[in-house]
């Protein structure tokens, strides 16, 4: 198992893996969230306090979730680069962030939206809302670094070492609810989990399953593009394409 990790590194078998893999995890997501979304909407309880509108919290809190956990992702390929220089590594850094940045952009507005008719008012400085809101800018402070100059390879280092300092605001997000007196509700999952009946449970599951596997096949995608554009002059691009 180790050993297949370590040989996913050389860009033509990342490229084989990863050309494997792409359609398979975007029908699993697509049908993932097809079932979440039907079973969300027809077969979950209605809210007792809220109502209906509770039910962004199908799209938003999976959204929410994949902001932070593709940023950890990304801290972990930065990491890989900034020990063994794989590129590998660097185009699964550069990948991830666009799609991280949208489900940042994702969260933020149908947080907005949920707290309209829950707050009474589409936005607050609430310590939840302004910590992903700081996700955002990280998210595309780090693209525009990535593109700052055309060779790639100049700016992985620069990419990789800022990326893992920005790790400091993930847990700042996520802990924001208990460190602060917030508006914002508390954890979806975990303190409070007892509260939520087990039929949201179950369809925030599957929502949350679904958008992972999308945006996994998102970044796979992305990423081989990444790689061909990098390793352009290399012979097993000429046979892989």
């Amino acid at each position: 198992m180790l050993q297949k990790l370590i040989s996913l590194s050389s860009p033509p078998v990342f490229y084989a893996f990863a050309t494997g893999l792409i359609i398979r995890i975007a029908i699993a997501g697509i049908l993932f969230l097809i079932g979440g979304i039907c079973y969300s909407l027809f077969f979950t309880p209605v809210d007792a306090q809220q109502g209906e509108v509770y039910r962004v919290l199908y799209v938003h809190v999976p959204a929410a979730w994949l902001s932070m956990f593709i940023y950890v992702i990304a801290c972990v390929y930065a990491g890989i680069y900034w020990i063994w220089r794989t590129d590998v590594s660097a185009v699964m850094l550069r990948a991830s962030l666009p799609t991280g940045a949208w489900m940042t952009t994702l969260a933020l507005v149908t947080g907005s939206l949920w707290g309209k008719p829950t707050w009474g008012t589409y936005w607050v400085w609430d310590a939840r809302l302004t910590t992903e809101l700081i996700l955002l800018f990280i998210y595309l402070g780090l693209i525009a670094v990535g593109k700052m100059v055309d060779d790639s390879s100049k700016t992985d280092r620069a990419l990789s070492l800022i990326t893992l300092f920005g790790f400091i605001n993930i847990p700042l997000i996520y802990f924001s609810v208990v460190f602060w007196n917030t508006l914002h509700q508390g954890f979806s999952l975990g303190a409070t989990q007892a509260e939520m009946a087990s039929e949201i449970k179950i369809g925030l599951a599957v929502c949350t399953v679904g958008v992972w596997l999308v945006c996994s096949s998102t970044i796979l995608v992305r990423a081989k593009a990444l790689l061909l554009e990098r390793e352009y002059n290399s012979q097993w691009v000429r046979t892989a394409i």
